[in-house]
């Protein structure tokens, strides 16, 4: 019944969520996504997450602009917000190109809108292809796990319906989807292995697409007991906090050069990123060399650094971004730095240096990047202290330090009240009883 079956993939689906924010669903217009939008649209109550709707429109078909319009229409029928984005990547694109793009369009909206998290219409018969597709490339045995039902902002709760079932619900329903002829075009690898390899695989070994499932169950299996291993070897001391993972070094390096690689490769996976042999070889001579402030890049979402003796992995830090004035109250993003503003009244406890939170005499402030000959006059000391030297002693890596952000009152660049998260000033500090502005530092 479609109702029993909305209701399974609500509770799939809320299993997934952390967050009191909405969570976009990626709708291409599509089948897939089309039953995805509405089985969670008819179940919301039961969930009751906010959805919006995120449709990227690639430019890539003449007929995009209608699908984008259609999808528009299907999310206005039930009344859920709509999200537009349109790439214009031309007939020539390649898959995995449009892929790219789609993603950096996708957390963009992500950051746009304060979503915990993005929807994705993946099903079991898109498992299997990617499974089959690893093996044909000669994945690792982490890799033939496939998708993961929920990797960073990346959702899956239909990951265990296969498209059969997805089709049933929507002829149930009365509703057809776009049929992308991408799909179909064998020039594509997958759209091969679909429509041509696969069928015929399954004459010969019916059961294939159980194999296969099999296959990723015990891999995923082991991955997920690989990555807790950081984490049970007391050794290593892992530290997981304020987006970075680190371990300590000279145990790492003891260790035999297989188990080394399966430690990194799970501090890696914590940030949704996949290493492959060749990287995992470059942490390696990194963590040999043992040189603190050095560091390799490991794609576009993950660097590792040596930082005094310790190995950091972290996302790169962002460009420096232009200074923000800061609302009296609200949330405010800047990069990957959130604060959350308030009015409130001091109490009498006394201000700590460090924290994430600081309250303040009410006024104007701006939070700006921190440069090189900032100082500070820490609360509780004497004199100033230069702020790069207090990023250093916090063990801030250096390849994330040069986006760090300082807060200054409105029209006084000079004086620094708070570097978030390491320490506050002696000025403006109010006294027990008065109004304050009170702000709240999150690094995401």
């Amino acid at each position: 019944m479609p109702d029993a079956f909305a209701a399974l993939v609500a509770d799939r689906f809320s299993a997934l969520v952390e967050g009191a924010g909405p969570v976009l669903l990626a709708v291409s217009g599509g089948p897939d996504s089309l039953a995805m939008l509405d089985l969670l649209w008819a179940a919301r109550r039961r969930h009751g997450i906010a959805l919006e709707v995120v449709h990227i429109d690639h430019g890539i078909g003449v007929e995009s602009h209608e699908v984008a319009a259609r999808v528009a229409d299907e999310a206005a029928a039930r009344g859920v917000p709509f999200h537009l984005r349109v790439l214009e990547l031309g007939p020539d694109t390649t898959e995995t190109r449009a892929r790219a793009a789609r993603r950096v369009a996708l957390r963009a909206v992500v950051e746009a809108t304060g979503s915990v998290g993005v929807a994705l219409a993946h099903h079991a018969d898109d498992q299997v292809e990617t499974v089959m597709l690893r093996v044909l490339r000669g994945s690792g045995p982490a890799g033939l796990a496939g998708m993961a039902p929920k990797r960073g902002i990346w959702l899956r709760p239909l990951l265990e319906f296969p498209r059969a079932r997805l089709a049933g619900y929507l002829a149930a329903r009365d509703l057809s989807g776009w049929q992308d002829p991408a799909n179909a075009d064998r020039r594509h690898l997958r759209s091969w292995l679909r429509t041509v390899a696969l069928p015929m695989l399954e004459e010969r070994l019916p059961d294939l697409r159980e194999r296969l499932g099999e296959m990723a169950d015990q891999a995923s299996s082991s991955r997920r007991a690989w990555n807790q291993v950081p984490g049970l070897l007391p050794a290593l001391d892992l530290a997981d906090e304020a987006g970075t993972i680190s371990v300590a070094a000279p145990p790492l390096r003891g260790y035999r050069s297989e188990v080394r690689q399966a430690v990194i490769a799970a501090m890696a996976r914590r940030f949704g990123v996949p290493l492959g042999t060749r990287k995992l070889v470059r942490v390696e001579q990194l963590l040999a060399a043992g040189r603190s402030g050095t560091r390799v890049r490991l794609g576009r979402a993950l660097e590792a650094e040596m930082a005094f003796d310790r190995l950091v992995l972290h996302r790169p830090a962002p460009p420096p971004f232009a200074p923000v004035e800061l609302p009296t109250e609200g949330v405010v993003g800047v990069g990957p730095h959130r604060f959350r503003l308030e009015r409130a009244t001091a109490t009498a406890a006394t201000p700590r240096r460090e924290g994430s939170g600081i309250s303040l005499m009410p006024g104007a402030y701006v939070i700006r990047p921190w440069h090189a000959g900032d100082r500070i006059r820490p609360f509780g000391g004497t004199g100033t202290r230069p702020v790069v030297v207090l990023l250093r002693e916090a063990k801030i890596a250096t390849g994330r330090r040069a986006g760090w952000p300082v807060m200054v009152p409105s029209g006084d660049d000079a004086t620094i009240v708070w570097v978030p998260g390491i320490c506050r000033s002696d000025v403006l500090v109010p006294q027990p009883g008065e109004d304050v502005l009170r702000v709240e530092y999150d690094l995401a």
